[in-house]
């Protein structure tokens, strides 16, 4: 992972949980698999202030481009023209979810998504934790841009955290938190990508996977149709639904999702990863700086050293 002065982890420890994923874990640039790769940059670019870190194209004609804000990438593209299109009734990718530091940083980008005619605006949240607001990118990537309330003003109750989905006014956020620096530059403050939202057939399915193998921990489970879970005490890195996936099987080929990067902290972290891994009996590749697996949907979920490069990004 390339660092950054913000974060979305835990607790820190210097013991290694043989059952749970590190407090200190990161989450990565998602990647994507995307029809038109000129547009979906372009779109990138302008809607969220990304900019291209680099660029590959590989032998067998793929290419692969990183985006993102200053050294710290938020989402790779893989170009891969025709395959069939987001299928939102497939298991895959609800939204990526980009953390800003502070509630400036999250207007001006939500200012420019919302001006962008490629954007579509799919509502606002104010959950208790955090303030969101969401988009789906031209090829139906669902997109949460959000900002962290304070720790100390979240309420957790028999372990886990009370989050809700209450409506932010755009016009009223962006007028109170809008700055003239950052509306004419989103692009100067930083984020990371602070959670993924995933699709599923089955909630307890993803639970098994997720929970009790990956080793990430509950942190909200009394939602209709989802799951919640992070590792070391934030209110989620990962979540899991069904409300418009219910019952849906392995994904087919098609754009859209193709990975979920995470770091962890040291190869003790991986080693504790694999013994889970086996004792479930679920197949997985190891290159002695990561991990990758795949969750019952067929998505692939990538773990890593910290220190991977944008070229280690671009050979997978």
């Amino acid at each position: 992972m390339i660092s950054s002065p913000l974060t979305a982890t835990g607790t820190e420890s210097d013991a290694v949980d043989e059952r749970h994923l590190s407090g200190d874990l990161a989450m990565d640039a998602v990647t994507l698999r995307v029809g038109d790769i000129e547009l979906m940059s372009s779109y990138y670019e302008n809607a969220l202030a990304l900019s291209p870190i680099e660029e590959r194209a590989r032998v067998d004609g793929e290419v692969h481009r990183i985006l993102g804000r200053g050294d710290v990438p938020f989402v790779r593209l893989v170009a891969t023209p025709g395959l069939p299109a987001v299928d939102p009734g497939q298991a895959g990718l609800f939204h990526t979810a980009f953390l800003f530091e502070d509630q400036t940083a999250l207007a001006g980008t939500v200012l420019r998504a919302a001006q962008d005619p490629h954007s579509r605006f799919a509502g606002t949240g104010d959950h208790l934790v955090s303030e969101a607001f969401y988009f789906a990118d031209p090829e139906g990537n669902g997109i949460e841009l959000y900002w962290d309330r304070p720790r100390d003003q979240w309420q957790w109750n028999n372990g886990e955290v009370a989050m809700d989905s209450l409506f932010i006014d755009p016009q009223k956020y962006l007028g109170e938190h809008l700055t003239e620096d950052v509306q004419a530059d989103p692009g100067i403050r930083p984020g990371i990508v602070g959670h993924v939202h995933l699709q599923v057939g089955d909630v307890e399915a993803a639970r098994r996977f997720y929970i009790d193998t990956l080793g990430f921990e509950v942190t909200a489970g009394n939602h209709p149709g989802a799951l919640f879970a992070a590792a070391g005490g934030y209110h989620h890195h990962v979540a899991m639904n069904t409300w418009n996936s219910r019952g849906a099987g392995p994904r087919a080929a098609g754009l859209g999702l193709a990975d979920v990067a995470i770091t962890l902290p040291a190869r003790v972290d991986l080693d504790a990863l694999t013994a889970r891994l086996t004792r479930a009996g679920i197949g997985f590749a190891d290159d002695g700086r990561s991990i990758s697996v795949q969750d019952p949907w067929g998505t692939p979920v990538t773990l890593s050293l910290p220190g991977t490069s944008t070229e280690e990004l671009l050979a997978r």
